[in-house]
């Protein structure tokens, strides 16, 4: 059974000898950050594809808010490559939701809270616990806290 981190060892070697800049990089500082995860606990030891997906995940939001930061601050090249990284790890997560999917997950999920008796500010709580079991790997944490707080004072 070929593993996630097997995966993207593969995709390295195939990256490095098809003289793919962009790819060889983006795979291996995530390989690294897959290895430094690995060995930070007290012993060291192989992750589950589902932590080497949260892994991924972390890192390709890190390319997004750097392409932010880039971008306001007017260097457009870099944006350009943070952008390109992040979709490149984009590709090893699940598909992200949509914001009609995220929606009405939500919307059931308030409709769960209310029902239980969550009101005003702790429903955001008592909503999130439904919901984030549902959509965890699907959508970023706070697309979702957005969501929740949009449909909560609908």
């Amino acid at each position: 059974m070929t593993t996630l981190k097997s995966k993207l060892k593969e995709d390295l070697t195939t990256a490095m000898k098809a003289r793919d800049e962009l790819t060889s990089s983006t795979l291996r500082l995530t390989l690294t950050a897959i290895t430094k995860e690995e060995v930070s606990g007290k012993s060291a030891r192989e992750l589950s594809d589902d932590e080497v997906q949260k892994v991924i995940a972390k890192e390709a939001k890190k390319r997004r808010e750097a392409a932010e930061a880039f971008a306001q601050g007017g260097r457009t090249e870099q944006a350009e490559r943070e952008r390109a990284e992040g979709e490149l790890l984009d590709a090893y997560l699940p598909k992200q939701l949509t914001d009609e999917e995220l929606d009405a997950i939500v919307t059931q999920a308030v409709a769960e809270a209310r029902a239980a008796g969550a009101e005003g500010p702790r429903a955001m709580g008592a909503v999130m616990k439904i919901v984030s079991p549902k959509v965890a790997g699907l959508a970023e944490g706070g697309r979702v806290a957005g969501t929740v707080k949009r449909i909560l004072a609908g």
